[in-house]
């Protein structure tokens, strides 16, 4: 699998953890080999501008939606997965993002900003990325989130697993689960034995 490197600072962690959760990584910032590899990690820290750019120096959206198109596997982390939705808002300034998901990402409304540390996490039924975890705490550190959910489905097209967490009464996306494209909002390469095991449960679903 390819960890896509955009310039982020916590890709060695997160390569580090999908190792020892089993899988032969290489970190990349080669296209070619993001859209090839049986799964593609794209983590993420710091503002939701800075990594948009990294992504497109590295013309990590197209290889994120060549990959979709195709049903073939993505993992967002943390940033990673906010820049998943249409657009971020940090200080009044606005920042398209690769627009998988609809909706927007703002600051968190709690009275304690950033929101650092262990959190439960509300997951849904029939999630197969918290196998196992469901009950588990996971590490977050973050300012900004998704906190609605405005995806719809039709048809025959399965809803979409989302799982949530609350941080000072404010909701708000933790993990996604949607067809290909799973995400999760906390780090799960630094959230023990429970993050280790949802590592190995995406990593089975390749």
């Amino acid at each position: 699998m390819v960890v896509l490197d955009h310039g982020s600072g916590n890709l060695r962690s997160a390569v580090r953890a999908l190792e020892r959760a089993g899988a032969a990584v290489e970190l990349t910032s080669d296209r070619a080999a993001a859209e090839d590899a049986d799964g593609l990690v794209v983590p993420g820290v710091g503002a939701f501008a800075a990594c948009m750019a990294g992504l497109r120096a590295v013309d990590g959206p197209r290889a994120i939606g060549r990959r979709l198109a195709g049903g073939r596997p993505v993992l967002g982390i943390c940033v990673g997965m906010q820049v998943l939705f249409e657009r971020g808002v940090e200080h009044g300034v606005e920042t398209a993002g690769c627009a998988e998901w609809p909706g927007v990402v703002d600051r968190l409304q709690g009275p304690v900003v950033p929101h650092m540390g262990w959190n439960t996490v509300d997951v849904p039924q029939g999630s197969a990325l918290f196998a196992g975890v469901e009950g588990e705490r996971f590490y977050f550190v973050h300012s900004y989130a998704a906190r609605t959910w405005e995806l719809t489905t039709h048809g025959r097209t399965p809803a979409p697993l989302v799982t949530w967490s609350e941080h000072g009464g404010d909701r708000f996306v933790a993990a996604v689960e949607n067809g290909p494209l799973s995400a999760t909002q906390f780090h799960p390469e630094k959230s023990g034995d429970a993050g280790a095991l949802l590592l190995r449960n995406w990593i089975a679903t390749l």
